[in-house]
This record gives structure tokens, C-alpha cells and sequence, in this order.
């Protein structure tokens, strides 16, 4: 079994109350929109962290991390990149790739907008958990933690840091 914590557009803002809802969590990962490299070595101090860049994400992060990564953990087969729509409007660019690929669980970030929804069509679940920074349009900023164990995808739960309001 695996604990995940799920994060995305941060852009150069880090809340210390990660910590407290990822220190369980057996990995992190962020979707995108870093903003600064300081965010992923805070984030990696709690836990191990899997991240692709975002579209606001400078050369030194492109650099280090990539535009996707596709990997299987317990019996999941994950896809995560930044950009990527929502269920039933992907972009183009990820709408082949997710009906080549057939990945279990599809993550992005880029909408500022926390949405989990099963995607019919494609037999994946889909998972945005909005934006973690105080940057952006969001009212309420976002997280998603969950549990893996084998195939079976359990324990979602959305977590409300608050008002889109510096608070740490």
C-alpha cells in the first residue's frame, strides 16, 4: 500500500502545513507550475517527490524535471503532465496519448481547478487537485491525498488550505 499526496501550482509559494498533510504520505507529487526549485527540495524533506514542470516553470526546472512521467507503482499504471484538460476535453496533445497508453490514474494541474472524476470512455481515473499557491484565479487553495494498494485506487480525500491568502 501506498499514501499519496498530490500537489500542483504552488508557483513559488510553500505552505509549511504540506508537512502536516504529506509527513504520512509515502511519495509526493507535483503537477506542475513549481515556480521556484526551493519548492521540490522543501517537499522533498517531507518525502520522496515525483514532479513534471508547468508552463510558468523556468530552464532550470525544465532542466531538471520533465514535461511527463508514466510509471506504474503498486498495480497502477499513472501518466502525469501539467497540461491535459479534463475528462472529455483533453488537449490534442494528450488526447492520443491517453488512448494509446491506457494509463489507470491521469494527473494534471494547470486549471487551478480541484476536480477527481472517472473518465468512462477511457476506464481512467482523472485527478486535478487545483492549485496549492496563492497565485492564480482559484478562491480556495487545494491538495489530494489517497491510497494505492494494488489496482484499487481508495482514501481520496480533498484538503482546503484556505482562502487564496498568504497564511504560513
Amino acid at each position: 500500500m501506498k499514501r499519496i499526496g498530490l500537489i500542483s501550482d504552488t508557483h513559488g509559494y510553500f505552505d509549511k502545513r504540506y508537512a502536516k498533510y504529506f509527513s504520512a504520505c509515502d511519495e509526493i507529487w507535483h503537477a506542475g507550475d513549481i515556480g521556484n526549485i526551493e519548492i521540490i527540495d522543501r517537499l522533498n524533506k517531507i518525502t520522496k517527490t515525483r514532479v513534471v514542470y508547468g508552463n510558468i516553470d523556468n530552464h532550470t526546472i525544465r532542466a531538471e524535471f520533465p514535461l511527463n512521467q508514466s510509471f506504474k507503482i503498486e498495480g497502477v499504471n499513472v501518466f502525469m503532465t501539467h497540461i491535459g484538460g479534463k475528462p472529455y476535453s483533453y488537449t490534442k496533445r494528450i488526447t492520443n496519448f491517453l488512448s494509446e497508453t491506457k494509463p489507470d490514474l491521469f494527473i494534471c494541474g494547470h486549471s487551478h481547478i480541484c476536480k477527481i472524476q472517472m473518465d468512462k470512455k477511457l476506464n481512467m481515473l482523472y485527478m486535478n487537485p487545483g492549485a496549492a499557491g496563492i497565485n492564480g484565479f482559484h478562491k480556495v487553495r487545494t491538495l489530494i491525498r489517497f491510497s494505492i494498494e494494488g489496482k484499487k485506487i481508495y482514501d481520496c480525500e480533498v484538503i482546503e488550505l484556505g482562502n487564496r491568502v498568504k497564511s504560513s
